[in-house]
Parts: structure tokens; C-alpha cells; sequence
């Protein structure tokens, strides 16, 4: 990967918002009257600024209700709405008259309904079709007979219901099995020199159907009456289970994944089939909330000790940091020297700095670190690393154990809601601990216990403490029982007998994925890079813009915008939901069995997933962040209650009013939390991150003031710090300071001295090959039970051994002898060598 360059002109203000001393309430160093007023004008200049504002989002599952519908269709798609509505009314007419829909008794809808699935089943593929958009209409909301937003929303939801009801999703399935083997279909888009979205007709409308039907009935809300709660929770079995004979609803959307990116079926509306997937998996086995409800309950089951604290809860109460500034810093300015002595104590300064690198340097050889200078975008100012104002105040202002300044005055009330003390409760693992006794004991008393962690004989009082101090605040995961228990498993298998695995939705999801997982976390990363807004255009690409480029291509201006706006918007819809899949299949798979995590962590890792990311972010994220790829009057559901408006140029570049686009922000944080679940604990992984230079690309995106995106951001770099070198971490001194604010403490981890990296990459191989080798015994050991194992059993009765059947082929009597001659009376027998073993 190159060496990323500054995407943004234009130095960035420090930030005041909580975070700096020119209030004058005494905290921190005393500030000269000049630096203090200039440390406001700054303030107030970055509060006002337009590049980096507080951003207000909430991270959660998914975004609003309507607009999740709403991203289900490109703006091409918008004349189809006429296309259903008239479908409906022309069959509803025939079947029903001087009525509406809305007016209809429950008995009649259900009725109507029926109707509509038993015309489905007709030969004609046209007529099929005509039917198909008559249920669209009505998953749709029947929003001809509606007069607001709000309302079509609540028949949508209604309709939904009423339509699982009565066994649409059953039906719908079928026609879906029998669109995904049309041959025909498949044969003539590979013949086109271009597909549209003409190609994808009737699988859009199959799709559209269940995914209305997934998200209406997937959410929840009190006021929902027993019998649609008695529904969802049958409708999630349904997709969860072999139901029928049938593998799980997911696999299916897998497998057209899979055939989209081989290239037999270009045709496919990628954009709503991963949509579907993503909405089918969160729905089976739960979204963020009810992770954290499993892992509470499995942390009990297994006797270990409750969760200290809910990681989103605890993010949600922080406060963005100011980005790291690219200028001149205040530290310098505070003291306002005359300007001859300033420079005369910058230039002495910068001479003992001077020679003070050149030292370094000199001692330590960074193998990890090219000899390239540094730029603006990789340093910080020199202030950053002498003073770094803003941290030194945020640092007292958070950690308790800080004693404060004798000057200190009575805090204000704004700083009192603030949380005291670092946001996260430390932890320990037993591997610190063992580590630490086994360093001590070595130096004391010459000789180590091994994993023997309760035996303090011979060492100092000091070492008592530390060892009381560690223990109190170690945690033991899920994932250290698991492991445990599989290297029990692999050492007595006879003893402990077969393995009970509880038939969950995820583990019935792992069984089916297995074989083909590979396949499909390679589909998944193809189309995200196909998606990003950094990848080139190449013709040997997959294009995933079929189910949103018209017949015929635009031919004026007005037309050309709207349509790149609405392939900008085609392309953050799939980023975002091959984000959120992939996080939420990590997360759940890491639950269920901490080798399904590392089986698919690896397979992501050997397709190229973190340099894919890193590429991702290797741009400009706060337009990304910002970007107005929307037209808010062509949206679903009031596009299709209200007279359209004449677009016209201005309003196209206006975009919505929002202060960023939710769905960019969300891709982003769910790729971040993607990138530390790869590499975390893992040095290997690691290593390729400064490889591949990711430190410019992450601290660039701290631009962003948003807490949870810092948060990760931050986690990345700290676990590359240490092989960054020491003239990196002196001059980003500012970003290590929000490290250690914001960052969980790994006591006896020394992340910001970098003083444990004797080992080199290739010492890291071997800990990838042994994980490699830890997921295919496991694999191999539960779902493999086909394989010969030394441990089945064998039957050793003369009677059943030649009294079995054998199939011989129809010839064999003819050369029987010749066998028999060949293969018993010609070959040497040792007997005595027979009885022996026998």
C-alpha cells in the first residue's frame, strides 16, 4: 500500500470543549493572561468550526424504521411503485367490489389474500409477475389509500403480519429457489453487454416481499398484540431451521452471494439480497442487545463471574477528544515571551531535540519504520509532544489518583456531570499473571513454579502486593473456558465421551456455512472493495451496480446527477451492510465457540481484510462521514404519498438537511470494531497493520468527533505503538495521552514504551499456523463424522466379519481362481509373526 497522503488543505483548531484551561478555574499550570486569551479565541474558533463538530449519533442495530425501508429501493426503482399499485387495484377490483382495502373486515383481507396465492401458482410468467406486485403493494403499505408517512409505516407493518399469516413467506420461497436456478435468466444477462436493472425484474420483487416482511415483523414494539409476538417468534424459527426439509433462509442468500461474484448470475440485485441477509441474521440470532444478554447468561452458566460493564453503555457517556492538531500548538504560546526570546529558546530547543533524535536514532534501529521523513499528517507539532495542553487537563481532570494543583478553584457545575476517574475498570488475564511471577521468581529466587500462580515462597512483600493487586483484577473469558475445555476434549476423548452441542441458531448457521465459508468471506470482501469509495473502476470487476443503472442511460445534466447520486448511495448501502454481517457474525460466533471465531477471523485475514480496510479508510472520512448521497423527497414512504417536486440542480447538491449521513458513520465504526476483533491478541495480525502503514490512515480519521469511532480508532494505534518507535510516540504525544484516557489499562502492559520487541514476524508465524491447526482439530472433531478416527470403534467378531454382505462386480467368478491364486496361495504367510501382533 502507498504511503497515504493528506486528503484535506488546511490546518485543523484545537479543540476547547471540555477539554482545555481557559476558563481560569486553576487547573492544571498557571496560564499568562495573553496565552489564556489566545487559548479562547482558539476555542471558540473550533467549537464554531465546520470541519470537525461534535457529532451526535447513537450506535445501535440499525437506524430508523422508515429509513431502513427506504435504502431497500435506488431511486430507478421509483416508478415501480405505480407499477405495483395498479398490479393491486386491477386484481382487487375483479375479486372485490365498491370497496377498498382499509375498509375490508379481517376475514375478508385474509380471504383476499388467499386469492392472491393461489393465482401465484399459474404458468404464465407474466401473469405471475402481475400477482407478485399485487403482495408487493400491499407489503408496501397500501400507501395509495393513505394519507401520511405515519400511516402507510403502520399498514406496512399490518399487511406483513397478515401476510406471514397466511403462508406468503412459503410461497415466496419457492418462487425465489425457482428464479435463482432460472437458467434462461442467467444465460441471456451473460449475453448482454450490459445489465439493468430490466435483467433483476421479478427477483426484486420476490426479494422486496421478504425483506418488507423481515424488518416489519423483526421489529418490536409494546403495543403489538399477542398474536403478532406469537408470529415472530414461529417466523424466526422458520428462517433459523431446517424447516421442510430446507437448509436455513441464510444459506440461500449465501449461495446467491456466492453465484453472483462467480459470475453466472450478473443479474442478481446484490444490493437487496446482502440487505436481506443482514436483516435475516440479525433477526435469527439477535442484534447488539441480545448479545449482550447471551453473554451475561453464559458467563453465569459457566460459573464465571458477572460482566463489570456494557461495552456500547459505557461509550455512549464519553466525550469526543479534540483531533490531534497539525500546527503550531498552544504549549509554546502560553508563557508569551517576547518574540526574541521566544525564538532564541526555540532555536536552543530544537538543536538539543536535534540532537537528542539523532541519539535515538543512533540506539535504536526501527525495522518496523522506514527512514522516510516525516509529514504534517504523521506529526503532531512540537508543542503536542513538549506541553500537550489539551491532554495534560483532561488527564488531571479524569484520573483520581492525579493529586490537584494547590491553586485549584471550586470546579463549575458543567464540569460536575462529567464521570471522574478512567471510563474502564482494568483488567488482567492469567497469562499476566503467570508472566509476572515467572520474571519475579527468576530474579529473586532463580527458579519459576511454572503456572503455579498461589506459591509466593521467597519473594519480597512488594511482589505480595502486586500478585493480590493483579489477582483482584483479572478477568477470565468465555473464550479461555472454551479453549480449556477443548484441549480436554482432544487429550481424553474416550473418557469424556461425545461432546453435547446445544442445536442453537447459530450453531446451526456454523454447520451449514462450514464447507462453503471460505467461498463466502471472499464473495463478501469482493463486492465491499467493489463498493469502496477508494477502489478503482476495472473491467475485469464484478459490477454491483446491475439493480440500479436504468435501460437507458441518462442524457441530460439533471438526469446524470441523480443517477450518480443514487449509485454513491447504491455503494454506502452494501459498505454498510457487509460491515454490519460480517461484525455481527464475528461477535456471535465468538460466543458460541471461540474456534467458529477463529476459523472465519482467518479466513477474512487470508483474503486480504485488513489491508482491505485500511484501503477503506485511506481517504477523506469526514466527507465521507458528511457526504449527502440522498434525496430525501424520492425516499420511501413519501415518495409515494406526495406529488414529486420538479428536481431541479439545486436541489439535488443540497442533499438532506442532516449534520452527517448515518449509514457512513455507522460502516465505519462497524469496520473499526471489524479491524480490532481481527487483530486483537494477535501480533501477527498486528504487524501487518505497521506494515501496511496504518497510522496515518487511523489518525487521520480522529478528525471525526465522535466518541465511538475514536475510541476504536485509538485501540488500533495503541497496539501498534510499540513498533512505531520512539521519535513517532514523542512527537504524538497528544494521541498517546487519549490513549491512556480513553483506552481500557492492561495492567503490565507496556504499550507505550515499546521495551518486550525482540520478537520479530517471522517469530509470529508460528502462532497463525498453531491457531490453524487449534480450528481444523476442532472442526474436524465435531462436524467432520465421516472420518475414520483410531478411536471408533472396531468389529472384531469372526461370525459378523465374514458373515458380512460385500458387492463384487459381475465378472469376478470368471477370474476367481486367478484371484484366489494371486492374492492367498502365492503370498508368504509368517505365521508366527501373525500370532504375535495378534
Amino acid at each position: 500500500m502507498e504511503d497515504p497522503t493528506a486528503p484535506g488543505a488546511g490546518s485543523l483548531p484545537a479543540n476547547g470543549n471540555g477539554n482545555g484551561n481557559g476558563n481560569g478555574n486553576g487547573k492544571g499550570k498557571p496560564v499568562a493572561p495573553k496565552g489564556r486569551e489566545a487559548f479562547r479565541n482558539q476555542r471558540r474558533e473550533s467549537e464554531g468550526s465546520v470541519d470537525c463538530p461534535t457529532l451526535e449519533f447513537e450506535y445501535g442495530d440499525t437506524d430508523g424504521h422508515a429509513a431502513e425501508l427506504s435504502e431497500l429501493y435506488s431511486y430507478t426503482e421509483n416508478l415501480e411503485f405505480t407499477a405495483n399499485r395498479r398490479c393491486f387495484e386491477e386484481d382487487f377490483k375483479t375479486q372485490v367490489q365498491g370497496k377498498e382495502w382499509l375498509e375490508l373486515e379481517e376475514d375478508a383481507q385474509k380471504a383476499y389474500v388467499m386469492g392472491l396465492l393461489d393465482r401465484l401458482e399459474v404458468v404464465s410468467r407474466e401473469q405471475r409477475l402481475k400477482v407478485a406486485r399485487a403482495v408487493l403493494y400491499l407489503a408496501q403499505g397500501t400507501f395509495g389509500e393513505c394519507d401520511s408517512e405515519v400511516d402507510v409505516l403502520h399498514w406496512s407493518r399490518y399487511n406483513c403480519f397478515l401476510l406471514y399469516q397466511m403462508g406468503t413467506f412459503s410461497a415466496f420461497l419457492e418462487l425465489l429457489h425457482m428464479e435463482i436456478d432460472n437458467s434462461q435468466a442467467c444465460s441471456s444477462a451473460l449475453r448482454k453487454p450490459a445489465v439493468s436493472i430490466a435483467d433483476s425484474t421479478e427477483l426484486r420483487v420476490l426479494l422486496s416481499v421478504v425483506y418488507l416482511m423481515v424488518e416489519n415483523i423483526r421489529l418490536e414494539r409494546e403495543t403489538d398484540p399477542c398474536g403478532w409476538r406469537t408470529a415472530r417468534e414461529t417466523f424466526r424459527t422458520e428462517l433459523s431451521f431446517s424447516m421442510h426439509n430446507e437448509e436455513p433462509f441464510a444459506l440461500l442468500l449465501f449461495s446467491m452471494v456466492t453465484k453472483f461474484c462467480s459470475g453466472l448470475a450478473p443479474h442478481f440485485p446484490i444490493k437487496k439480497v446482502l440487505l436481506l441477509l443482514w436483516k435475516v441474521v440479525m433477526f435469527t440470532l439477535g442484534g447488539f442487545g441480545h448479545l449482550q444478554t447471551l453473554k451475561i447468561q453464559k458467563r453465569a452458566d459457566l460459573g464465571l463471574p458477572p460482566l463489570a460493564e456494557d461495552s456500547i453503555q459505557v461509550v455512549k457517556s464519553m466525550r469526543a477528544a479534540s483531533p490531534p492538531s497539525y500546527t503550531l500548538d498552544l504549549g509554546e504560546s502560553q508563557l508569551a515571551p517576547p518574540p526574541s526570546k521566544l525564538r532564541s529558546r526555540r532555536g536552543s530547543r530544537r538543536q538539543l531535540l536535534t540532537k537528542q533524535d539523532s541519539l535515538d536514532i543512533y540506539n535504536e534501529r526501527d525495522l518496523f519504520k522506514t527512514e522516510e521523513p516525516a509529514t504534517e499528517e504523521e506529526e503532531e507539532s512540537p508543542g503536542d509532544g513538549e506541553r500537550t495542553l489539551d491532554g495534560e487537563l483532561d488527564l488531571l481532570e479524569q484520573d483520581p489518583l492525579v493529586p490537584p494543583p494547590p491553586s485549584q478553584a471550586p470546579i463549575s457545575a458543567e464540569r460536575v456531570t462529567f464521570p471522574k476517574g478512567l471510563p474502564w475498570a482494568p483488567k488482567v488475564r492469567q497469562k499476566d499473571i503467570e508472566h509476572f511471577l515467572e520474571m519475579s521468581r527468576n530474579k529473586f529466587i532463580g527458579f519459576t513454579l511454572g503456572q503455579d500462580t498461589d506459591t509466593l515462597v521467597g519473594l519480597p512483600r512488594p511482589i505480595h502486593e502486586s500478585v493480590k493487586t493483579l489477582k483482584q483484577h483479572k478477568y477470565i473469558s468465555i473464550a479461555d473456558v472454551q479453549i480449556k475445555n477443548e484441549e480436554e476434549l482432544e487429550k481424553c476423548p474416550m473418557s469424556l465421551g461425545e461432546e453435547v452441542v446445544p442445536e442453537t441458531p447459530c450453531e446451526i448457521l456454523y454447520q451449514g456455512m462450514l464447507y462453503s465459508l471460505p467461498q463466502y468471506m471472499i464473495a463478501l470482501l469482493k463486492i465491499l472493495l467493489a463498493a469502496a469509495p477508494t477502489s478503482k473502476a476495472k473491467t475485469d470487476s464484478i459490477n454491483i451496480l446491475a439493480d440500479v443503472l436504468p435501460e437507458e442511460m441518462p442524457i441530460t445534466v439533471l438526469q446524470s446527477m441523480k443517477l450518480g447520486i443514487d449509485v454513491n448511495r447504491h455503494k454506502e448501502i452494501i459498505v454498510k451492510s457487509i460491515s454490519a454481517l460480517l461484525l455481527l457474525l464475528l461477535k456471535h460466533f465468538k460466543l458460541n465457540h471461540i474456534y467458529q471465531f477463529e476459523y472465519i477471523s482467518q479466513h477474512l485475514v487470508f483474503a486480504n481484510c485488513i489491508p482491505l480496510i485500511l484501503k477503506f479508510f485511506n481517504q477523506n472520512i469526514l466527507s465521507y462521514i458528511t457526504a449527502k448521497n440522498s434525496i430525501s423527497v424520492l425516499d420511501y414512504p413519501g415518495c409515494t404519498i406526495q406529488d414529486l417536486p420538479e428536481l431541479t440542480t439545486e436541489t439535488l447538491e443540497a442533499g438532506d438537511n442532516n449534520q452527517f449521513c448515518w449509514r457512513n458513520l455507522f460502516s465505519c465504526i462497524n469496520l473499526l470494531r471489524l479491524l480490532n476483533k481481527l487483530t486483537k491478541w494477535k501480533h501477527s495480525r498486528t504487524m501487518m497493520l505497521v506494515v501496511f502503514k496504518s497510522a496515518p490512515i487511523l489518525k487521520r480519521a480522529l478528525k471525526v468527533k465522535q466518541a465511538m469511532l475514536q475510541l476504536y480508532v485509538l485501540k488500533l494505534l495503541k497496539i501498534q505503538t510499540k513498533y512505531l518507535g520512539r521519535q513517532w510516540r514523542k512527537s504524538n504525544m497528544k494521541t498517546m495521552s487519549a490513549i491512556y484516557q480513553k483506552v481500557r489499562h492492561r495492567m503490565n502492559d507496556d504499550w507505550a514504551y515499546g521495551n518486550d520487541i525482540d520478537a520479530r514476524p517471522w517469530d509470529f508465524q508460528a502462532e497463525e499456523c498453531t491457531l490453524r491447526a487449534n480450528t481444523e482439530a476442532f472442526n474436524s472433531r465435531r462436524y467432520d463424522k465421516a472420518q475414520d478416527s483410531e478411536f471408533s470403534p472396531v468389529d472384531n467378531c469372526l461370525q459378523s466379519v465374514l458373515g458380512q454382505r460385500l458387492d463384487l462386480p459381475e465378472d469376478f467368478h470368471y477370474s476367481y481362481e486367478l484371484w484366489l491364486e494371486r492374492e492367498v496361495f502365492s503370498q508368504p504367510i509368517c505365521w508366527e509373526e501373525l500370532l504375535q501382533n495378534y
